[in-house]
């Protein structure tokens, strides 16, 4: 397939998968529904059988977590299918991108894998928590399974698509031995290495690619600087080597001058537009995550809409489909869950498709 074809061909399959996207107001709408009546419309129902007039049996209440899980899979191998149809017909530099936004779900993984040496867990516990990846978004999870150690693990990645991050993040583990500190480097690597991809473009698609991952480093570098700063109690040094510098707003000389700031107070009133006024009376964390994720969600749209990339277009496409799936789950698993209307929404609403967690925004009880 030509160039030519293939683009033309990307933006057709974009324009006819964004029809997926959740209309205004159709949440709201989904949200009302309860657990039998949201299986039946999302085609769930052989995930989520047992449901009593929308209330799970005695023997599913049992079940929860494994349902939980299966919803979640289910979901993700919803997004990563509609990927692996996207990047058929693209070049393999536009190809590369579009899998290196995906492949946090095989750093999900590594986290649990990871988290499982660092704490001794059981093979099977670690198992339940990783996900079936497609072989070119996977870590190769079987082989890592047998590493006895946390460097043992990140040694045999060496030879892996993730060889990169998987050095680094060894580098800081035998310096520091912090968990906290690792799972940090793993974050920072990939967001790292998606802003290096997207410099691999010199031509129409760089600027909309610039647009799109610089409103997404804007967000992520922003909430990481208020939490590592004035939640984790980070000094300002090691609040901006955990930092990722963005093409727009929040680049490295923007970073250097926010981290020095005492309060999270003084840094809202120091930051340029549009932050400053989408910001000016924020209440809470909880509330500028609220705003910022808006904020993205438009920036993200406008692409969509607007832009003539079909590389762009795709991510931004990807983007908005996780963040709707993300809500779908939060939905569903309040319903499993059993939890108070106005919780379920609230977690619906703060749903971010690059939080430092996949889609586990409500732990299911046992």
């Amino acid at each position: 397939m030509s160039s030519a074809a293939g683009e033309a061909y990307v933006n057709t399959r974009v324009s006819i998968m964004a029809t997926r996207l959740l209309a205004p107001g159709q949440l709201e709408s989904l949200a009302r529904l309860d657990l039998a009546e949201l299986a039946e419309q999302l085609a769930l129902g052989d995930l989520l059988d047992g449901q009593r007039d929308g209330r799970l049996d005695r023997r599913a209440q049992g079940d929860t977590r494994a349902k939980s899980r299966a919803v979640e899979q289910a979901l993700i191998a919803t997004l990563l299918a509609e990927l692996r149809i996207l990047v058929r017909p693209m070049r393999p530099v536009e190809r590369a991108l579009v899998r290196a936004w995906g492949r946090k779900y095989a750093l999900f993984n590594l986290k649990a894998l990871l988290r499982g040496r660092l704490y001794d867990l059981d093979q099977s516990d670690i198992e339940n928590h990783l996900y079936d990846l497609p072989p070119e978004l996977g870590l190769g999870e079987p082989s890592l399974l047998r590493a006895e150690t946390v460097l043992e693990l990140l040694r045999a990645l060496e030879g892996s698509p993730y060889a990169l991050i998987a050095r680094q993040a060894r580098e800081i583990y035998e310096q520091r031995h912090e968990p906290s500190a690792l799972e940090a480097a793993i974050d920072q690597l990939y967001y790292e290495r998606l802003a290096r991809q997207v410099l691999q473009f010199h031509d129409e698609d760089l600027r909309p690619l610039q647009v799109l991952v610089g409103a997404l480093l804007d967000r992520v570098g922003l909430l990481w600087l208020l939490r590592s700063r004035f939640v984790f109690g980070l000094s300002p040094s090691e609040t901006f080597f955990r930092l990722v510098p963005s093409f727009r707003v929040m680049q490295r000389e923007r970073l250097i001058a926010l981290v020095d700031l005492e309060s999270r107070e003084r840094v809202l009133e120091a930051l340029p537009e549009p932050f400053a006024a989408l910001l000016a009376d924020s209440r809470d964390l909880v509330d500028i995550q609220r705003r910022l994720a808006a904020h993205f969600i438009d920036e993200t749209r406008r692409v969509l809409r607007l832009s003539r990339s079909g590389v762009a277009r795709t991510l931004a496409y990807l983007m908005l489909r996780e963040l709707d799936l993300m809500r779908l789950f939060a939905l569903i698993q309040g319903r499993l869950l059993g939890l108070p209307e106005d919780l379920i929404g609230q977690a619906a609403e703060l749903a971010e498709p690059d939080e430092r967690e996949p889609l586990r925004h409500m732990e299911a009880a046992p």
